[in-house]
């Protein structure tokens, strides 16, 4: 017999996420202002070394949906930030896998030149370690004001393989094992779909650390970042603008509320602007070709939304 509680919520999860301004149930759905751009998210292309099971951003060797941003596209968008005085501090750089990226050290070099902190997520595999000429060349001029973000998504080689394939965990590590010997500023990004406590976790990851000599802090939530999942297929609840006080969550502390993401289409003659990392294929938030077109409100209208940033309390931004 068929249960049938699960068979009518059927019908109110697939009305989910569909209109921009109301949700399923007809209330008001919650939006984010932008209060301070602090952080502008460079997408440098959806092209990866790796293939891992439950990419957001579906990257792999062969998606190549968002085309290798130039260093000199970049350099307009800083252009623009100076020339309209926007309060930003920090540039990021994702992907895909951004050192796939040849231009990626020019972008690096044009950003920290001009005084901005520069963050990188990469998976510290191959394609870092064909830059690390690059890379010692750029912590000499500009210090820490470079800072990488190096995926491990568990503590465990077997963990981290089964998400991420085989043969990643040594590359991966021997990258991380690298980057701190020579004095960078790092961080490492986790996930948390293990059915482990994240007291657990972080025990895991300090015993890594220590066994690397990877200088490190496991405890300090800024310098081991657990993510939480995302799942499109998942039935997650839509943010109504009732969830703020509900949640005691300010939306504020929303990604959106402070960065925005570039990106450039395959095809497409321009990149265009994005309010973050998690979205970048649904045309719904497309907020203009330029940053300052992208000054306004995001309605909360997609899964991710609920998932990694209201109730998941999780931001790709450095500390």
């Amino acid at each position: 017999m068929p249960d049938t509680a699960a068979v009518a919520a059927v019908p109110i999860v697939s009305e989910k996420f569909r209109h921009p301004d109301v949700t399923a149930k007809g209330e008001p759905r919650a939006f984010v202002a932008l209060t301070r751009l602090r952080t502008v998210w460079i997408n440098t292309g959806s092209l990866c070394n790796l293939t891992c099971e439950n990419c957001y951003i579906e990257s792999s060797p062969t998606n190549d949906r968002l085309v290798y941003l130039t260093a000199a596209e970049v350099s307009e968008y800083l252009d623009e930030i100076g020339r309209e005085r926007m309060p930003v501090e920090e540039i990021g750089f994702t992907g895909g896998e951004p050192f796939m990226n040849r231009d990626l050290p020019a972008m690096l070099a044009d950003c920290l030149a001009r005084g901005f902190r520069a963050l990188v997520l990469t998976n510290a595999m191959k394609p870092m370690h064909h830059r690390k000429a690059d890379l010692l060349a750029l912590k000499e001029r500009f210090g820490p004001a470079l800072r990488l973000r190096v995926s491990l998504d568990h503590y465990q080689a077997e963990q981290h393989e089964w998400l991420r394939g085989r043969r990643s965990w040594v590359p991966a590590v021997e990258g991380l094992r690298w980057l701190a010997a020579n004095g960078f500023t790092l961080d490492v990004a986790g996930r948390t779909l293990w059915d482990e406590s994240e007291e657990s976790l972080r025990a895991g990851f300090a015993e890594l650390f220590r066994a690397e000599a990877i200088a490190i802090d496991a405890w300090d939530p800024g310098a081991l970042v657990l993510f939480p999942e995302m799942d499109t297929a998942r039935d997650v609840p839509e943010i109504t603008v009732h969830c703020w006080q509900i949640l005691g969550v300010s939306p504020d502390s929303m990604m959106c509320a402070s960065s925005r993401m570039i990106v450039k289409r395959k095809g497409a003659e321009a990149p265009v602007v994005l309010p973050c990392t998690l979205l970048p294929y649904d045309p719904q938030f497309e907020l203009g070709r330029w940053l300052a077109e992208s000054h306004r409100s995001v309605k909360l209208n997609h899964p991710f939304c609920a998932q990694f940033c209201v109730l998941g309390r999780a931001s790709c931004s450095a500390r």
